[in-house]
């Protein structure tokens, strides 16, 4: 059986394992280097980075994570996008994988969060047919935004100005936004299939 990772130092992570449980997935809280053993795949829920990137040290993640993540699946979504960047402006990556640079709290304070639709071509290949080519509902919490992709980089989403909001390099992918916090599973559906297909991943 397929068995999924959620980091599980702070911030959302129940959700993400709520939205796996609804898919029949199994699921496992990391907070140890030796609970990566037999992992399909990892999620790095939002939160807050720097409190990621302090517990992570603390609790000797770092490495084994980057580690994990060259031949595992990996998503992060919103501080997670953080911590998978390789240029958060200035500061040494978190644990890095993804060759972006982005740019933290671009949508200003929580009180600012939204939600929007946007277009994401991507996940029809796991829509059904009465979900192709429907907008996904993304909701923006204190989010990052992607301010600059280099080579190996796919954009999967953008928002109507043009910022760019979801990513893939690879088998590593990356949401600014939270899609554990709407009804649409397409998102956790397609990480999956990046974890059961390793051609597309």
């Amino acid at each position: 059986m397929t068995t999924i990772g959620v980091l599980a130092l702070q911030g959302g992570f129940r959700e993400h394992e709520e939205m796996l449980a609804r898919l029949g997935v199994a699921t496992r809280k990391v907070r140890r280097a030796e609970d990566l053993d037999g992992l399909d795949g990892l999620i790095l829920p939002g939160g807050e980075s720097t409190t990621i990137r302090r517990l992570a040290s603390l609790h000797g993640l770092i490495e084994p994570v980057r580690t994990f993540a060259q031949t595992h699946p990996i998503w992060g979504t919103c501080a997670g996008l953080i911590a998978l960047a390789n240029d958060i402006g200035g500061e040494a990556p978190i644990f890095g994988g993804l060759n972006i640079r982005v740019q933290r709290n671009a949508f200003g304070r929580q009180v600012d969060s939204f939600e929007t639709a946007i277009t994401v071509p991507t996940l029809d290949a796991i829509a059904s047919e009465d979900e192709r080519g429907t907008p996904f509902p993304a909701v923006f919490i204190r989010a990052p935004v992607v301010e600059h992709v280099g080579e190996g980089v796919e954009v999967l989403a953008t928002l109507e100005d043009g910022r760019i909001v979801a990513v893939q390099q690879g088998h590593v992918l990356g949401t600014a936004f939270h899609p554990e916090l709407t009804e649409d599973t397409r998102f956790h559906r397609y990480f999956l299939h990046m974890v059961q297909s390793p051609a597309l991943a």
